[in-house]
């Protein structure tokens, strides 16, 4: 049953659309400085808290701002093993399967109902989401309500790359946190996960790269603690530690 959160209040619905297969390198920030900018949330006020929302199936990145809300998520990202960024020797996206695929075998929401991840996110956030004429899954436009810049896109796919989907826990760094030693099919379930997916301002995700918190956080300061949440939730499905400077971070934007 879902709670109701006193003070989460619901940031703008994410209505949207999304081509990238994975966000271009982007450059690092210093690990103690904070992407600075904010931006007011838009939209409908139906995208939800990631405490709300543990399997990534309902929309958005409500932010997070009640006392007890930011204790629960600190106690969250407490959780979260750290260890050094491992090498990035070997990593490919090939390695993750090929994007985006609807045959995740590891039981992930969405998998195997006839529409491929990147359509199905694109319904899950979008707002007056249209299809393509004959089909119940092939976005070809729709309106985005942006949680990383705070911005309503209004997304065609004749401008495709103008949104993306956002690895939260980019497939990169996965892989230099251990993935590299995983079968191939758990890699192809965090890849199509939709708790790791999220349609957002496609410029602000290239601006990411395979960055963790400590060197990039999302423009719009009023959801950064409901982003590393979301990393964190990532992190423990998937037993995948992040470093030091990442997790203290993390808890930095929740309070702590």
């Amino acid at each position: 049953m879902t709670r109701l959160r006193g003070g989460a209040a619901g940031a703008a619905a994410m209505l949207g659309m999304v081509v990238l297969l994975t966000g271009c390198e982007g450059v690092d920030l210093p690990a103690d400085s904070e992407p600075s900018g904010s931006a007011p949330a838009v939209g409908s006020g139906r995208a939800v808290s990631p405490l709300d929302n543990p399997d990534g199936t309902k929309p958005g990145l409500a932010p997070i701002t009640s006392d007890a809300d930011r204790t629960e998520a600190r106690d969250l990202i407490a959780k979260v093993a750290t260890k050094g960024r491992g090498p990035k020797t070997g990593y490919d996206r090939d390695e993750f399967g090929y994007a985006w695929m609807d045959s995740a075998p590891g039981g992930i929401p969405f998998s195997h109902n006839g529409c491929d991840t990147r359509n199905d996110l694109l319904k899950r956030d979008g707002d007056d989401v249209r299809f393509r004429s004959g089909s119940d899954c092939v976005v070809v436009s729709m309106t985005l309500a942006d949680p990383y810049t705070g911005k309503e896109i209004d997304w065609v796919k004749a401008r495709a790359t103008t949104v993306q989907i956002d690895h939260v826990m980019p497939l990169s760094y996965d892989w230099q946190m251990g993935a590299a030693r995983w079968d191939k099919g758990k890699r192809e379930d965090i890849a199509n996960d939709p708790l790791n997916l999220i349609p957002v301002d496609g410029p602000s995700n290239s601006s990411k790269g395979d960055s963790g918190p400590a060197s990039w956080l999302p423009p719009n300061k009023t959801i950064r603690c409901s982003y590393v949440v979301r990393f964190a939730q990532v992190s423990l499905k998937y037993e995948l530690p992040v470093t030091k400077a990442d997790k203290e971070m993390m808890l930095r934007q929740c309070g702590g």
